[in-house]
């Protein structure tokens, strides 16, 4: 049973074997399935890593110290998708650049 369908754990074979009316030990069909070299890998869990806490930011003391930027996602009336790239300066609150288009390219936002 265990040749037939190798992904299945000796749990599984367990309960097949209950389903078809044998009366088998758990522990014995576990023994067994271990024995005949039929153990499953365990799977690997990734790692989380540990993020460090590096305190609350510091608010900029004046204005162009530092600036935020994000991207507004719209449709048109046609369908077609537009976006508007919108730069933020955190000290004066201002937003000195609102840059719409269909198409942005990499070039147009990495720009000075």
């Amino acid at each position: 049973m265990a040749q037939a369908c190798p992904r299945f754990g000796f749990l599984r074979i367990w309960i097949l074997f209950c389903r078809e009316g044998w009366l088998v030990n758990r522990k014995r069909v576990g023994r067994l399935y271990r024995l005949g070299g039929l153990q499953l890998r365990m799977r690997v869990r990734r790692r989380k890593h540990i993020t460090l806490h590096r305190g609350p930011a510091h608010p900029p003391m004046g204005p162009a110290e530092r600036w935020s930027m994000d991207f507004v996602h719209d449709t048109l009336a046609d369908g077609r998708p537009f976006r508007i790239l919108t730069v933020v300066d955190n000290g004066s609150r201002q937003s000195p650049v609102l840059e719409a288009g269909v198409r942005m390219s990499g070039e147009l936002v990495g720009r000075p």
